[in-house]
């Protein structure tokens, strides 16, 4: 993984060399063009100084000086030649009034000509001279640009420093941390755009913190339970031990029996809940063919519990988005709660249809069992929770996996009073999507 830090330097730099190079190189054409433009001015004026000198042939009124880069050359309107500061210099003897450049075995000049009563006047200057002179002051114009690069780079190094500060205090926040230390994460010296993953790692932090406490209650409350059958399979293991007759024996090994199943019961419910509250593959399936696959498997139990098992309604289309295994044991466990508390001779309804108007499936199973009291239809979700009094040989976690199913499934689950005077459960399923 890249460097956030390495990235923006990179970045910045690349930026900002472009910037200064695209100035400099505009700075230097611009400078360079300036002090063409004040040379020629130069000419000019040089041409017009000399203007009221007196030229006469054969003897000159001005001296040429060593180092003087610039040829003055005045002729009279004969063409006479008045005066030529550097006889040595190669100059095309035509003369060009204004501005020009002439090219001669010596290289180019830049010339001025101006005539005026009685002579012709022309200063000329070698354009090396010039170039190199206009570069100079085109260099000392960049050269500050081109320096400036790297206390900008050092200034971008800092800015960044300071601006990942937060980020850098936040790092070493959550790697100072234990496992177990899941208070929300310091939002209050965070820069803004920081502020959405924050908020976000503290919602993940409260969710995580939930389910922690949901596993450590599940597990105390499973250790609790499976304590009492666990004493019971040793006291009727002992009773089995101590039995004086085979009578006695027949009758300690039937109860070893039925508290095995139970407490096989309760293991596989522990399985079932802790399978499908870590499910989260999910894909679109139909839900019709798992509910009847759910009732054959169930039938015998009905039949010999003395039930009517039955489906009044069921619709092929519905689909929905989930997990097939976690849907099916939620139907199952539906299915397996009303047989177990109906008596015998009582029917069992199993719905499955669109709600109207409403992009929602509907599961509904109907009995005509006992029900269970408005006030307790809440607390029969938790898990290990049995209603008192309750003749059934259930583990007090059917319901709470078919909610841990649900909500995995942003479903709804409902109780009600039975059409047949028992319990009716729906539950509310969106249906997929496309």
């Amino acid at each position: 993984m890249s460097s956030l830090r390495r990235q923006l330097m990179l970045m910045l730099l690349g930026g900002m060399a472009l910037v200064i190079a695209v100035a400099a190189a505009l700075a230097f054409h611009r400078t360079r063009n300036e002090a063409n433009e004040l040379f020629d001015y130069q000419l000019r004026q040089m041409a017009l100084s000399v203007v009221n000198q007196t030229f006469i042939p054969g003897r000159s009124s001005l001296r040429s000086t060593a180092g003087f880069d610039f040829v003055i050359q005045v002729w009279d309107p004969d063409g006479v030649q008045l005066y030529y500061s550097h006889p040595h210099r190669v100059l095309p003897a035509q003369v060009q009034l204004g501005y020009a450049t002439a090219a001669t075995s010596e290289g180019d000049w830049r010339t001025y000509a101006v005539a005026v009563p009685g002579k012709v006047i022309q200063i000329a200057q070698p354009m090396r001279t010039r170039n190199r002179l206009a570069l100079d002051t085109a260099w000392r114009t960049t050269v500050p640009l081109l320096l400036a690069l790297p206390l900008l780079l050092l200034g971008a190094w800092w800015v960044i420093g300071r601006a990942l500060r937060p980020l850098e205090a936040l790092r070493r926040e959550v790697a100072a941390r234990t496992p177990d230390a899941l208070a929300p994460l310091p939002s209050g010296l965070a820069p803004e755009e920081v502020q959405p993953l924050i908020a976000e790692t503290n919602r993940l932090l409260l969710r995580l913190g939930d389910a922690l406490a949901s596993q450590r209650a599940f597990t105390a409350n499973a250790a609790h339970e499976l304590r009492t059958p666990l004493a019971a399979l040793q006291l009727q293991l002992a009773s089995l031990e101590r039995a004086p007759d085979d009578a006695s024996r027949a009758a300690a090994i039937t109860e070893l029996k039925t508290g095995l199943a139970r407490a096989g019961h309760m293991l596989n419910q522990l399985l079932t809940l802790a399978r499908n509250e870590a499910a989260s593959e999910h894909s679109v399936l139909a839900l019709a063919p798992i509910v009847t696959d759910v009732l054959a498997e169930q039938a015998p139990l009905a039949l010999a519990a003395g039930l009517d098992l039955g489906a009044t309604d069921i619709d092929a289309d519905v689909q929905v988005s989930g997990n097939a295994d976690a849907l099916r044991s939620l139907i199952a466990n539906l299915v397996g709660n009303a047989i177990r508390y109906t008596p015998s001779g009582g029917r069992i309804d199993v719905a499955l249809r669109r709600i109207d108007g409403e992009d929602r499936a509907q599961l509904s199973v109907a009995d005509s069992g006992p029900g269970i009291p408005p006030a307790e239809r809440e607390q029969v979700f938790q898990r290990f929770y049995r209603r008192p009094g309750s003749v059934g040989s259930g583990s007090g976690l059917g319901l709470a996996i078919v909610r841990a199913v649900a909500d995995a499934h942003r479903g709804t689950v409902s109780l009600d009073e039975s059409p047949l005077g028992g319990l009716l459960v729906m539950v509310e399923l969106p249906l997929a999507q496309g």
